[in-house]
Order: structure tokens, then C-alpha cells, then sequence
């Protein structure tokens, strides 16, 4: 097996990184925004079809390791309606 390329691990988190943090960031600020905690989360995924306990839901928002749809998910289930996203510029934050 000498000479086969190696297997490459996944890629660093740049450029996606912020993104991440972003797309944590709306799950975090709407929960505190309207006071839900994960399990109330849960329940309110649940009531969509969408079977996730508080400590799956906790851990894949901690890691920053969720898919388009969950986010859209979690955000539809608390009621949000619109989000604004911040503008960011080279690969940082324009706040910074």
C-alpha cells in the first residue's frame, strides 16, 4: 500500500469558522431572547416531527457541528420569522 496518498483528516475550520460561530450565535441569542432552554427546544422540535433530546441538541450547538436545516429548524420551532445576519469582511467580523 506504499506510494497511496495518505488520508487527509478534515479541513481546518477557516474559512467556515465564523460561520460557525454565526450560526451558533442564532441559536444561542434567539434561546436567551425568548428564554428557552434546551429541553423546552426539544419539545418544541419534537411538536415538528424532529426527534433531538435537550443533550443532542446542547452538544451539537456547543460544537458548532449542525447542518442548514437543523438551524432553520431550531429557529423556526422558537417562532423566529426574520434574522440579521452581520456583515463581515476578509474573514472578519466588521465589529472587530
Amino acid at each position: 500500500m506504499e506510494g497511496l496518498p495518505h488520508k487527509r483528516g478534515r479541513l481546518p475550520a477557516e474559512p467556515y469558522g465564523q460561520w460557525e460561530e454565526e450560526a451558533k450565535g442564532l441559536i444561542e441569542e434567539e434561546m436567551m431572547r425568548r428564554g428557552i432552554r434546551y429541553k423546552q427546544l426539544s419539545r418544541m422540535l419534537e411538536e415538528m416531527g424532529i426527534d433531538e433530546s435537550p443533550d443532542q441538541i446542547n452538544r451539537k450547538v456547543n460544537r458548532k457541528r449542525f447542518s442548514a436545516a437543523f438551524l432553520v429548524a431550531c429557529l423556526s420551532a422558537m417562532g423566529v420569522e426574520t434574522i440579521a445576519l452581520r456583515q463581515f469582511k476578509r474573514g472578519q467580523n466588521s465589529d472587530a
